[in-house]
């Protein structure tokens, strides 16, 4: 039950981030010129090395800390999951590594 709640997220965090890369590379075509396939490749890139880089929700921690210290309110804990199912590793290898390969598939 967990893996296919794990590969659920997984799919879901990977196709939300394609459609905003989508739109990201239309804009890109629209503003700049040039073809959609490469643009689209090489924001697919982009955005599947940070996924992979930030898949574990840390840079999101790392920027409460102040609010959460303003209102007194204690540290999240380093165990909890806020739901997550995958953890940074799976994110990296389940989002992050097939959109860098997608990118660059569409580049070449």
């Amino acid at each position: 039950m967990t893996v296919v709640r794990g590969l659920r997220e997984a799919f879901l965090i990977f196709v939300v981030a394609g459609v905003l890369v989508a739109v990201g590379a239309a804009m890109w075509v629209a503003i700049a010129g040039g073809a959609y396939t490469n643009r689209l490749g090489i924001g697919l890139v982009v955005v599947g090395g940070l996924i992979g880089v930030t898949g574990d929700l840390t840079l999101s921690r790392v920027g409460m800390l102040g609010p959460r210290a303003t209102f007194g309110a204690a540290p999240e804990r380093e165990t909890a999951g806020g739901g997550q199912v995958l953890t940074g590793v799976g994110i990296f290898l389940f989002v992050g590594l097939p959109m860098i390969v997608v990118g660059v598939l569409l580049i070449t």
